[in-house]
């Protein structure tokens, strides 16, 4: 890729031509706000809050979807500039409900992020709202269309990245809102990809719903337990309760993951989820006619214990009968490396090529 060269606020520098504005800026870490711009997402432009001025082009323009030239000379904020942002940010406010002490985005939305720097305590504008009632019962998402800003990023995700297309913009005019074909409840699969673009709190998660915001949550990451693509997950933890999950947009996945990730987390204090290895135990009993009984029990072991009994129960089998008397099956749930060695070690240690794999959960 060619690189050309750009100066943004007085400052100059080289950037890859198939960059847009606000890629450039972004690379010199000067801040340009927005709401519908997203990195795995295709530019938009509808929010308007990236305008920048130009030299030779004599409105403003937004950043998001303006691809650089080489020579271009871009100024990022001036006070029209924050100007028009702010009067952007009170127009979104003036549809939009003002119950951030209850809201589960709260600490958390870029729009409240907005009104807070720019100062707006209350609105210039004064007029009919958008009322809509939440109708939907999946367990997993929560949609609050009165707090939809329109910026188009669920839409997006669900089409360009999952290929779904679950959500599309409905009507037109002040009336355009964001539903399913024919404004039914949402059935998809629940990825909640949705979810973790919206920048306010329109699309949330049920399970977490009064469970604690972000901001009184400490973070942990760790790996998805659900299968070998490994994807990075990070567990938001309070009172010693997983709460909920998120993935980083910096992780191989790049934030992405599937309804066991985001939502599958309510195992961990499930008091049916076993903890320690149990070892099976047959009694066999005759009762006074001859007829035999047979009761199995489970005990507890160390794993020490578990797998020393793995071991001399597949090396009694192995000698009476011979290893192809012994199968193995693997887990979707293990890495590549992980199914590797379990196969190795079925052909080289036991000596058997009686392995398969689950290829599913």
């Amino acid at each position: 890729m060619s690189l050309i060269r750009i100066k943004i606020n007085g400052i100059e520098t080289e950037v890859p031509s198939d960059f847009t504005v606000l890629d450039a800026a972004r690379q010199l870490k000067i801040p340009i706000p927005t709401l519908c711009n997203h990195p795995l997402l295709s530019p938009y432009g509808g929010c308007r809050l990236c305008v920048v001025e130009i030299k030779g082009i004599a409105r403003p323009i937004t950043a998001c979807t303006t691809p650089v030239s080489d020579g271009m000379e871009v100024i990022t904020s001036t006070p029209i500039l924050e100007q028009l942002r702010k009067t952007i940010v009170e127009l979104l406010l003036s549809d939009h409900p003002q119950d951030c002490l209850l809201c589960e985005a709260s600490g958390d939305c870029t729009l409240q992020e907005l009104a807070y720097f720019y100062g707006i305590r209350e609105n210039r504008f004064d007029g009919k709202r958008r009322m809509y009632e939440d109708n939907d019962k999946n367990p997993f998402i929560s949609r609050d269309m009165q707090k939809c800003i329109l910026c188009g990023r669920c839409v997006r995700i669900c089409d360009e990245i999952q290929g779904v297309h679950a959500i599309d913009y409905t009507k037109r005019g002040f009336d355009t809102k964001v539903s399913t074909a024919y404004d039914m409840d949402l059935d998809c699969e629940f990825c909640g990809q949705c979810v973790s673009v919206c920048p306010t709190g329109a699309l949330t998660g049920k399970q977490w719903s009064s469970k604690g915001r972000t901001k009184d949550t400490k973070t942990v990451d760790t790996v998805c337990p659900y299968c070998g693509v490994g994807c990075q997950i990070t567990l938001h933890v309070k009172d010693e309760d997983v709460i909920r999950v998120t993935s980083s947009p910096k992780s191989h996945n790049q934030g992405l993951l599937c309804i066991k990730g985001r939502f599958g987390y309510t195992f961990i204090r499930s008091p049916e989820r076993l903890k320690i290895p149990l070892i099976r135990v047959v009694d066999k009993k005759n009762d006074d006619f001859g007829n035999g009984n047979i009761k199995i029990s489970f005990k507890e072991a160390s794993w020490q214990e578990a797998i020393d009994y793995i071991i001399s129960n597949l090396k009694a089998i192995k000698d009476k009968h011979g290893p192809d008397a012994i199968c193995g099956l693997s887990s979707a749930r293990c890495t590549n490396e992980e199914n590797y060695l379990f196969q190795k070690f079925m052909r080289a240690v036991v000596g058997t090529n009686n392995v398969d794999h689950c290829a599913r959960l």
